[in-house]
């Protein structure tokens, strides 16, 4: 089994119900989380998942709403964790930059922590690997594979795939349709999904917010990808506009169109166990 918790399903646009994109991904004694957007520790706490639980974190890309709390991800688990924790980041290329620069910025306030605490005598230990695709993860049964995906001008931009005991989650990012993202999901039993509606999108009066139609996958689009991977369940998130109150089954209808099988979509920290 794979439990998936959703630990943000907000976007860009800030809303008080929402935190920022992250999902957990539990396999076993491996605790994944995927992305971090604003407010993410505090939903992973309410998950009973803290940073120092952490097995590893997985960014799909750099975009700022993925990854606004990546210095708290960084900060807390160095000064929650008991002894040596290092923490090992899986993302596209250009991760390590942004996590050197992230730690550049963090520069006084670790000084400030050493010098204050006896029994914290290093730095932050932070290990990035960067991949455009292939195997990124292989330990106590738990294989994670990134694929590329399409969030241009965003890029490069990955999805990943976590297998386990006989089980597979995919988890898509942002992008529109791509063979690729078609490729690595067939055959798994969920798909974890970013959308958009496209029919309220357009009626925004803002240009800026019109532009992300080009680049991310309507309700439509994911439930087609996950009908075309063949896939049981569609884990819908990351919903723009904010998914408000009494909607969702105007949201799974249009899921529904395209994609015969179970359709998961709701607030932070819901919890979708996958067989």
């Amino acid at each position: 089994m794979i439990e998936i918790i959703l630990t943000g399903t907000g976007s860009p646009m800030v809303d008080p119900n929402r935190a920022g994109p992250s999902t957990l991904v539990i396999a076993g004694e491996q605790t994944f989380l995927v992305d971090c957007g604003r407010g993410v520790l505090m939903r992973a706490a309410a998950a009973g998942v803290g940073a120092a639980n952490l097995t590893a974190l997985l960014l799909t890309h750099l975009h700022s709403d993925h990854i606004t709390d990546l210095s708290d991800v960084i900060t807390t688990r160095w000064v929650t964790s008991l002894g040596p924790a290092p923490l090992p980041v899986i993302g596209p290329p250009g991760t390590k930059a942004v996590v050197e620069a992230t730690l550049a910025a963090l520069a006084p306030d670790i000084s400030y922590r050493i010098a204050h605490h006896a029994d914290i005598t290093a730095p932050p230990d932070v290990v990035v690997h960067e991949y455009a695709e292939g195997q990124v993860w292989d330990s106590a049964g738990v294989r994670i594979t990134a694929a590329p995906t399409d969030h241009r001008p965003v890029e490069p931009t990955i999805a990943f795939r976590v297998d386990y005991d006989g089980t597979s989650v995919v988890l898509a990012g942002d992008t529109v349709p791509c063979a690729t993202l078609d490729e690595l999901t067939r055959g798994a039993n969920a798909l974890v999904h970013t959308v958009i509606r496209k029919d309220l999108v357009e009626q925004i009066p803002l240009q800026r917010l019109k532009d992300i139609l080009d680049y991310h996958s309507s309700v439509e689009q994911a439930a087609a990808t996950a009908a075309r991977a063949g896939v049981d369940t569609l884990v819908l998130t990351h919903y723009v506009p904010p998914l408000a109150s009494g909607q969702e089954e105007q949201w799974r209808a249009l899921a529904a169109g395209e994609f015969n099988g179970r359709v998961e979509l709701g607030n932070d920290l819901l919890r979708v166990s996958v067989r």
